[in-house]
């Protein structure tokens, strides 16, 4: 397989693996699909290193591959454990139907929107590049529109996937030294959100975050 293929396909997995997790609502399949993205990403990372022959790139993308494709999900099953008997997202702000509806119009706009981009510099790449603000924009439609702790949890974080892929498809690699810190600052932040969803669960015997709020209205 050529660099070029394996690139498209790597983004086609990252915005199929977005949409999947919009539309199920079982938590540990959620997470589980959150895990298959962070080896898109990894494989997308490598194509980059194929196609440059760069050995930092590849051991980023390796690096990738243990942090995004196992760490990061092994500590949000962890935490969806400790999340309650709930194990569904039971009351979204939108049906799925809307959430797909909103998904496909939010694709549009990425291309729309980073069309002038890739004129200036039409290369493989950077025709990835709508694809990887697609991600973005429907991590960011996660983060609003779910009501349960975990669930914004891996919003967050497929927002997180959707940047990365961006700056390496924009740039060709933004530095091993700067990649490591902020896969390091994601990785904190996973492991304090870890911690009160736990405290959550013991003071208040749920995370649904609606409920809480009801609560404390």
């Amino acid at each position: 397989m050529h660099g070029i293929e394996m690139l498209n396909l790597a983004a086609g997995g990252l915005l199929l693996t977005a949409v999947l997790v919009l539309w199920r609502r079982e938590l540990t399949v959620i997470v589980r699909v959150f895990g298959l993205q962070g080896v898109a990403l990894s494989a997308l990372v490598a194509a980059l290193a194929w196609d440059e022959s760069s050995a930092e790139l590849a051991m980023v993308a390796v690096g990738f591959l243990v942090l995004r494709g196992a760490v990061l999900p092994w500590l949000l099953r962890r935490a969806l454990a400790g999340a309650g008997p709930v194990q569904r997202e039971t009351r979204p702000v939108i049906n799925v139907a809307t959430s797909l509806l909103a998904a496909a119009a939010l694709t549009l706009l990425a291309l729309a929107v980073s069309r002038p981009l890739v004129d200036l510099a039409p290369t493989p790449a950077s025709r990835a590049v709508p694809i990887a603000i697609a991600v973005v924009l429907i991590g960011f439609l996660v983060l609003v529109t779910r009501r349960h702790a975990v669930s914004q949890l891996v919003g967050f974080l497929l927002m997180d996937n959707g940047i990365t892929a961006v700056g390496f498809l924009t740039t060709s690699g933004i530095g091993l030294v700067v990649e490591i810190g902020v896969a390091l600052d994601v990785l904190l932040v996973v492991l304090v959100l870890q911690v009160l969803t736990g405290r959550m669960r013991e003071a208040f015997g749920d995370t649904d975050l609606d409920e809480l709020r009801e609560l404390h209205d």
